[in-house]
C-alpha cells in the first residue's frame, strides 16, 4: 500500500457532501490551478489527476467521451454489464484500460495509486461500506461525485437539478479540471443540438404515460424527476408518471403503478443473469395479476434502453431519440 502522505498534499474543501481533497504539489501546473462546484462544494485542483478511477460504464464513458482514457488508471464495472461494454461507442476504450475490479473499494484503488476517484451516492460511495469521499481525503486521494448523485439535503435523496443539466455540469467540471474546456464545450452544444432537434420534430397532442421499470418484485425501482430516464421519457414526448418525486432512483409500490396507469413500460435493461434479464422481466409483468388492467400491460407496450443508456451518460442524448421514435408510433 502507498502512504498517501508521501503521494500528495492537499487542499481541503468542506460541504454537505464531505470535506474533499485535490491532489496539489508545492507548484501548480501550467493553468492551474482551477476550482469547480461539485455537489454544493468548491473543489480546487493544483493538476489535472493523471490515475483515475472511474466507477460505473455511465461514469465511466463520461471519461471516455471527454478522451481522457490516457488519464485513468482504471474502472470497476461488474461483469452483468459485459453487454453493456460490447454495446459501447467506447468499447475500444473499455478494452484499452484497465479493469481493476468489480466493485469499487478502496484497496483496487489503492492498488493502483489512483490519484482520483469519480464515483457517486449510491454509484460506488456508501456510508454503509465506509468507501466515502471523506475516506479517500484521509488517504490522500481526490473524489469527484457524478452530479445525478448528489444529496438534496432531505435524507438520502439525490438530485439537485435536471438529468441532462447534471450530465453537462459533469462534462463542464471534468473539462476544466483536465484542461480540455474547449472539448467539453462542444460535446455539450452537440448533445443540446441532437436533442433540441428531436424535440422540434415532436408533435402536439397528448403524451404517453411512462413507466421506467428497473427491478423489482415486491417493489419496483423506477426513477423520479431528478434520474436520467425523467429526461429520456419528457424529451421523447412522455410524461414520467413518477415525475412528482423528488428524488433519483427510488422504491414505490405496485398499487401506485396501477393508479398512475401507464401506457408504456420502458425497461432497465442491466445485461445481467437469468432473473435480470429483458424476457423475464417482460414475464414478470404480464403474470403480475395487479397489472392486468394497465394499459402498457394489456397492449404490451414495453420499450427496453441499456442501464448506460438510463443512468447519466452520453449515450443520454441518443436515447432521447432512440425512445421517441417508439413513442411516436404508439401515440
Amino acid at each position: 500500500m502507498r502512504k498517501a502522505a508521501l503521494a500528495l498534499t492537499a487542499v481541503l474543501v468542506t460541504s454537505a457532501c464531505g470535506a474533499q481533497i485535490a491532489p496539489a504539489s508545492t507548484t501548480p501546473a501550467s493553468g492551474y490551478p482551477v476550482t469547480v462546484r461539485n455537489c454544493g462544494a468548491d473543489v480546487r485542483f493544483d493538476r489535472a489527476p493523471s490515475r483515475v478511477v472511474a466507477n460505473d460504464i455511465g461514469i465511466t464513458e463520461i471519461m471516455f467521451a471527454l478522451g481522457l482514457a490516457d488519464r485513468m488508471a482504471g474502472y470497476t464495472v461488474d461483469h452483468g454489464q459485459d453487454r453493456g461494454i460490447a454495446s459501447s461507442p467506447w468499447r475500444a476504450d473499455f478494452e484499452r484500460v484497465k479493469r481493476v475490479a468489480e466493485d469499487v473499494a478502496l484497496e483496487p484503488v489503492q492498488g493502483v495509486n489512483a490519484d482520483m476517484v469519480f464515483a457517486g451516492w449510491n454509484y460506488g460511495f456508501r456510508e454503509t461500506t465506509g468507501f466515502t469521499p471523506d475516506r479517500l481525503r484521509s488517504l490522500g486521494i481526490a473524489s469527484y461525485l457524478l452530479t445525478e448523485s448528489c444529496r438534496n439535503g432531505t435524507g438520502n435523496q439525490r438530485g439537485i437539478m435536471p438529468p441532462l443539466e447534471a450530465l453537462y455540469t459533469d462534462l463542464r467540471n471534468l473539462g476544466t479540471i483536465f484542461g480540455v474546456r474547449d472539448r467539453a464545450d462542444r460535446l455539450v452544444e452537440q448533445y443540446q443540438r441532437q436533442v433540441a432537434g428531436f424535440e422540434a420534430t415532436l408533435p402536439a397532442g397528448a403524451r404517453p404515460k411512462v413507466f421506467l421499470y428497473d427491478d423489482g418484485i415486491d417493489q419496483p425501482l423506477t426513477s423520479g424527476r431528478t434520474a436520467g430516464p425523467q429526461e429520456i421519457i419528457t424529451r421523447a414526448g412522455g410524461v414520467n408518471v413518477f415525475a412528482d418525486l423528488n428524488d433519483s432512483w427510488t422504491r414505490v409500490s405496485w398499487e401506485t403503478v396501477v393508479r398512475r396507469s401507464p401506457d408504456v413500460i420502458l425497461i432497465n435493461d442491466y445485461g445481467a443473469g437469468a432473473d435480470e434479464s429483458i424476457e423475464a422481466k417482460k414475464r414478470f409483468l404480464l403474470s403480475h395479476p395487479g397489472l392486468a388492467t394497465v394499459p402498457a400491460v394489456r397492449n404490451q407496450r414495453f420499450f427496453v434502453l441499456p442501464y448506460a443508456a438510463l443512468v447519466e451518460g452520453p449515450r443520454n442524448p441518443a436515447a432521447i431519440v432512440e425512445f421517441g421514435r417508439y413513442l411516436a408510433s404508439v401515440r
